[in-house]
């Protein structure tokens, strides 16, 4: 039976990021895929890669300073996939949001910058409001314009993986986990591949499996305890409309949330909804609800177009994706964004990854890589994250 440091369960953007990161420090990794790397919600994302301006309202404000200092980082490491782009945030005399409320924001998001160029904001002249994609007028009390950037999550994702792999991570796709033995020295990892039965031992083991997370704890033996979460989907459409200049950030017209509209491939995507789940079977599927409620939003905002019939037979394609947000009495829209990792003292070799944002993956990588090293002991470096590109 081979041995390894380090299972990895989960080809998304963390599972990529505790790879790269895990093998850089000097541990031999797998990672196990059930399906394509980066195929699921790494790849049905908002493609952001933000401090979350909306996350100030719940004052989660190291969240925020993470998210600015992470996005800094990307930049300098991936400039060919993650690029700044201007946001516009427009006014309304009947916006639940004043200007005043908005700018003390932007204020507040430019600080925790740390100044970066990219903290800059200013609000618009009126003389510039036509130039908005034609976004309706009446109204509109004032627009800012601030920074943040904007990915492609899947490749980012794919980009990561290779670094990985670069690294001397071995990655394995269509690999579905079947079960977890966990032993005093080590767990026994079975999976099936090709057809194939596959057993192995690994020192231990990260479970990054988003929101199949828990189906995993599932076969673990002996039983452990799980956290309790709520699987909330979220939908994009995307839209045969030009695409804008940049990312509007909307206020819904029918409750408190924040979507966006933004370029996709030449074309205007929006999102996202925040639907909740009472499970997870097969892949997820957007809802006519879901659908209305995005389309309704564009209607509400935009001149050119009259119904959401029109507007529907535009939708090109549907992106969905399914967060995994800590259970609590709260909507989904004001809970924490951040990752929770749950350890337990029954299954010391064993580290459970719920949660998490595309911007904040490095961050998450390195919390569970420290996790390891307390577990194994340090090994000897191969490289810094921090200073690799990610190509």
């Amino acid at each position: 039976m081979d041995r390894v440091d380090l299972v990895i369960i989960g080809g998304g953007i963390n599972g990529a990021g505790i790879a790269q990161c895990a093998a850089a420090a000097g541990y031999r990794v797998l990672l196990l895929e059930k399906g394509t790397v980066g195929g699921e919600t790494s790849a049905n994302s908002s493609k952001l890669i933000h401090g979350g301006l909306r996350y100030l309202e719940g004052g989660h404000i190291s969240l925020v300073k993470n998210s600015l200092t992470e996005r800094r980082t990307l930049l300098r490491l991936a400039p060919h996939l993650v690029k700044a782009i201007p946001f516009y945030i427009p006014v309304y005399a009947t916006s639940q949001r004043n200007q005043w409320i908005i700018r003390a924001g932007l204020t507040a998001y430019s600080v925790l910058s740390e100044f970066d160029p990219l903290g800059r904001f200013r609000s618009l002249p009126v003389e510039e409001w036509g130039q908005l994609s034609g976004l309706k007028l009446q109204g509109l009390t004032a627009v800012f314009q601030y920074w943040d950037a904007q990915t492609d999550d899947k490749a980012l994702t794919k980009a990561v993986m290779r670094s990985a792999v670069d690294l001397g991570v071995q990655s394995i796709e269509y690999a579905q986990c079947e079960g977890i033995v966990h032993k005093p020295d080590y767990c026994e990892v079975n999976y099936i591949h090709q057809g194939n039965q596959v057993s192995l031992k690994a020192a231990c083991v990260i479970n990054a499996a988003g929101p199949w997370v828990n189906d995993i704890i599932d076969c673990v033996i002996p039983p452990m305890g799980k956290q309790e979460v709520d699987l909330v989907q979220g939908t994009h459409l995307l839209l045969d409309i030009p695409a804008p200049d940049g990312i509007l950030y909307l206020e819904s017209c029918f409750d408190n949330r924040v979507i966006f509209v933004m370029p996709w491939k030449q074309k205007t995507l929006i999102g996202t909804t925040e639907t909740l789940l009472p499970e997870l079977n097969g892949k997820p599927e957007s809802t006519r609800e879901e659908c209305n409620y995005l389309l309704g939003i564009y209607l509400h905002y935009f001149s050119n177009f009259d119904s959401i019939e029109a507007l529907e037979s535009l939708v090109i394609e549907t992106l969905c994706g399914v967060r995994v947000l800590p259970k609590e009495s709260a909507n989904s829209f004001d809970r924490t964004r951040e990752s929770f990792i749950k350890t337990s003292i029954t299954h010391p070799r064993l580290l459970t990854l719920y949660g998490g944002k595309l911007t904040t993956f490095r961050a998450t990588a390195k919390e569970a890589v420290q996790w390891l090293e307390v577990t194994l002991g340090k090994k000897v470096a191969i490289a810094d994250v921090d200073k690799l590109p990610i190509l």
